[in-house]
């Protein structure tokens, strides 16, 4: 990417989580493909947050509730987000933040 080769773990997370930039997270979401809108960057953006401040990536329910705090009870629920990132939020959300796969996620 741009020259720059980006290493993936085996689930497809980042090996070095500074690699991660907005045409990252683009490049990764047309894999599975999903194109990325404004409300996929604002959940991007919490567990990004989330990261910096805890230093993990949160599972589905810390996920759930970090985003009611930040977004609103609306955009805080897990049906919102099985929308937006399917089958996995927590973990697809987090790979496109360019996260580490979070704990207790199989």
């Amino acid at each position: 990417m741009d020259g720059q080769r980006i290493e993936l773990d085996g689930e497809g997370y980042l090996r070095d989580l500074d690699q991660w930039s907005p045409d990252v997270a683009r490049a990764l979401a047309q894999q599975i493909p999903l194109e990325l809108t404004e409300a996929h960057w604002e959940i991007i953006e919490v567990l990004r947050d989330f990261y910096r401040r805890f230093e993990h990536a949160p599972a589905m329910r810390p996920l759930v509730k970090a985003v009611a705090q930040s977004l609103g009870p609306d955009k805080g629920r897990s049906i919102y987000l099985m929308k937006l990132f399917p089958e996995s939020p927590a973990k697809v959300a987090a790979r496109l933040a360019g996260l580490p796969k979070p704990t207790n996620c199989l």
